[in-house]
């Protein structure tokens, strides 16, 4: 696949570190078809990376990610055969950031919609900006909640919790989301980027295989449920799109990003 403007890489650094952005910034880093495309290659690319140690993601600009873009949604909503490709492409995108070698820091630089979300919870480590959150959005958009956060939440912060926040859904602010167990770290706006490289740059600098191996215990739970319901939810998240309560949503949504 040829190069994306849509995620930059940054080469890796003296200690090992690369930085990958999100970079659709006057969309706040919503996902389009390439940016979605982009994300998911990038971790195979990145594992062939000479002298990689460790990853540190976030978004250019005010946003991390603010999830589906709308134009995107509705030709999902539109085009079947988009749809299979893409939701497909999700699994890939789960199976390739739990299974990649290297750990990886997730810089919430600002919100974190929807796939932004999915994306911070397959991180190893969570760096919050102090006027961040997390928001997934899916259920109250008529989607079934695929990828990401339906699979990692309840480890992270429990079952009664995960369902709180996927089912009623609003903004799990920065704070919030570090006393439940979603962010390591929350620091001033300015510094998450910096926090998250000096994280990255502590891991890169630990022995390597027992890094490795500890990292890879420590996903098993992860990798079991992945296995259990990946498919299972990305099926039924595809069959959503077909549903008139979605369809009316979006429709909503778009006549408001018009008006």
């Amino acid at each position: 696949m040829p190069p994306s403007e849509t995620v930059l890489t940054e080469a890796p650094d003296a200690d090992g570190v690369a930085v990958v952005t999100l970079n659709r910034p006057a969309a706040l880093n919503a996902a389009d078809e390439e940016l979605h495309a982009a994300v998911t290659g990038v971790w195979a690319e990145l594992a062939e990376q000479p002298g990689l140690r460790a990853v540190v993601l976030t978004g250019a600009g005010t946003a991390f990610s603010a999830g589906g873009d709308l134009a995107f949604l509705q030709r999902l909503a539109d085009d079947t055969t988009l749809r299979a490709r893409v939701m497909a492409e999700g699994g890939d995108l789960v199976r390739a950031m739990v299974g990649f070698p290297h750990p990886v820091v997730a810089a919430v630089n600002g919100p974190a919609v929807g796939l932004g979300c999915s994306l911070a919870s397959l991180a190893d480590l969570v760096v919050m900006a102090d006027d961040a959150y997390f928001a997934d959005p899916h259920v109250a958009l008529g989607l079934v909640a695929g990828d990401g956060g339906i699979l990692t939440w309840p480890l992270n912060m429990g079952l009664q919790r995960t369902k709180e926040w996927l089912l009623l859904g609003g903004r799990l602010p920065a704070a919030q989301a570090l006393e439940y167990g979603l962010a390591n770290r929350v620091v001033p706006k300015g510094d998450v980027v910096a926090e998250a490289r000096a994280l990255a740059a502590r891991l890169a600098g630990l022995p390597p295989q027992s890094l490795r191996e500890t990292r890879r215990v420590l996903n098993q739970p992860l990798v079991a449920r992945i296995e259990a319901a990946l498919d299972d939810v990305l099926a039924v998240e595809t069959a959503s799109f077909d549903e008139p309560a979605f369809q009316q949503t979006l429709a909503a949504m778009r006549a408001r990003s018009r008006g």
